[in-house]
């Protein structure tokens, strides 16, 4: 009984873990001090995480709007000029589904970031990541992290490598998962 009842408390920590900017939720994870039920809910999300100035992972399970991400939808990360993640290493969107395991999908990827080949800015210098569960269109595949399944929910976890002081200051903000289709 025990074991369960300290199963749920930390499942219901886990959504309220820090605090959500644009659908993504902002967190100093590898520093808990002796908040013991913090350290689980973030080792249940991903793992244990490392000291925010070395990276932080800000997961996110719903839209701007609040509601789940879910396969059955389209959404779009926009990114305006001069605003990709400022890291001194690197950074990423990855995608997990409900089992917290990558997303089997025809391209084989399983994130998108500043190191995807052929990463395709708009004219305006501006970036547009596609996550759907079918194609974009020949067109902007280059951007496109496939989703999951119709009807099943998933996450995306930002990862954010040697953060810039405006991420750890929280006057970067990042781009919001926004609902297109």
């Amino acid at each position: 009984m025990g074991i369960q009842e300290g199963e749920k408390l930390i499942s219901t920590q886990v959504p309220n873990l820090g605090r959500v900017v644009n659908g993504w939720r902002i967190m100093n994870a590898g520093e808990y001090g002796t908040d013991y039920l913090v350290r689980a809910a973030v080792t249940k999300l991903g793992i244990g995480a490392n000291m925010g100035q070395e990276s932080l992972y800000p997961p996110a399970f719903t839209d701007i709007e609040g509601k789940q991400l879910n396969g059955s939808n389209k959404y779009t990360i926009h990114f305006d000029p001069g605003q990709l993640p400022p890291v001194d290493a690197f950074w990423s969107i990855t995608m997990y589904n409900n089992a917290s395991y990558f997303v089997e999908n025809p391209l084989n990827r399983y994130l998108i970031g500043q190191y995807t080949d052929s990463l395709k800015n708009n004219t305006d210098g501006s970036l547009n990541v596609y996550i759907q569960h079918d194609s974009p269109g020949p067109d902007k595949e280059s951007n496109w992290l496939p989703s999951t399944a119709p009807n099943n929910d998933f996450k995306l976890i930002l990862r954010l490598y040697l953060p810039q002081e405006s991420i750890l200051n929280g006057t970067w903000i990042p781009a919001a998962v926004q609902r297109t289709g």
